[in-house]
């Protein structure tokens, strides 16, 4: 099997780049004969993989944080759609954001992920796709293979991935701090949203996070529940309460234990959308830990479309 590498060098403050030697001598050591590829640029993980799954590489190891994981799997599934056969994915975790990959309760340790890599059985999981407005105004669409949502987050994303201190400090701190500054001055919005064929309903929220894995934001666990191969999203809708009181319950999400709190619901559904109920409720995406645009957006599961080697 062809083995192909996608390496985001910046990913952790260039901490795996650093220690690349011992990563490419693993590598050599569980796989043999393997093929380098960095990325330059957002973007380049998806064309990359995309690539790799067009030349006929059976596995591709995104290895970076979760924007670059989130961009392989996005080539991947591209591929897919046009008819190329099954890539398997699998991810060497280094970055502000490694949310997906705690998911999966990866080792810490490189050479004992690889090998696990090595020896693992590929598994089927899902993937969602987005539909939503980008920057620029015009409509959009990508994948995504962990949480994509808005609100709060998208907000949070973009003061994170502007943060200086980014790959200096702990992703939790710096994911915490920001969020904590964001919500101090976000405006609560309106929006509508509906789940499958269910009536719509209206709330104003800080957050919906339409969830495939379970944790986003630096490890909060947002969607305690939510399983990779149920063929289900679990939805999350914060609604707007106090907001000191909303901050004093951040804590409840790193654990999981939020499920019962009055300002939040959980639903399940195949498909979402989320409309703003005027032009000042276009509320900020993110999807895997970027934000690249606003609602409108649509939100729907790809049951097992994605196959993962972990």
């Amino acid at each position: 099997m062809k083995v192909g590498v996608i390496l985001n060098p910046v990913a952790g403050g260039g901490r795996l780049k650093q220690h690349w030697p011992d990563v490419a001598a693993g590598l050599t050591r569980h796989f043999g004969e393997f093929e380098l590829r960095e990325t330059l640029a957002e973007g380049d993980a998806e064309r990359l993989a995309l690539e790799f799954a067009l030349d006929g590489f059976g596995l591709v190891i995104a290895a970076g944080g979760d924007g670059t994981a989130s961009e392989a799997a996005d080539g991947l599934l591209q591929a897919r759609d046009e008819g190329a056969g099954a890539v398997e994915l699998a991810l060497l975790p280094c970055g502000t954001g490694i949310d997906f990959a705690r998911g999966l309760d990866l080792p810490r340790d490189f050479d004992l992920l690889l090998e696990r890599i090595a020896t693992a059985q590929a598994r089927k999981v899902d993937a969602g796709r987005i539909s939503y407005v980008g920057d620029d105004g015009a409509l959009a669409s990508r994948h995504f293979i962990n949480i994509a949502s808005l609100g709060l987050s998208g907000a949070t994303d973009r003061a994170v991935n502007a943060d200086k201190r980014k790959g200096r400090v702990s992703a939790k701190a710096l994911f915490f701090w920001r969020t904590v500054r964001e919500f101090i001055r976000y405006r609560f919005q309106t929006v509508r949203v509906s789940v499958d064929d269910a009536p719509p309903f209206e709330a104003r929220i800080a957050l919906v996070a339409v969830a495939n894995g379970r944790f986003f934001g630096g490890g909060m666990m947002i969607a305690p529940d939510a399983a990779l191969d149920d063929g289900v999203f679990d939805i999350v809708v914060l609604r707007a309460a106090g907001k000191l009181g909303l901050i004093r319950d951040l804590r409840l999400l790193y654990g999981g234990r939020h499920r019962n709190h009055p300002a939040i619901t959980i639903l399940r559904g195949r498909k979402v959308t989320v409309e703003p109920v005027s032009g000042a409720d276009a509320a900020l995406v993110d999807i895997d830990g970027e934000s690249p645009g606003r609602i409108p957006a649509v939100f729907e599961i790809l049951p097992g479309a994605l196959t993962l080697r972990y």
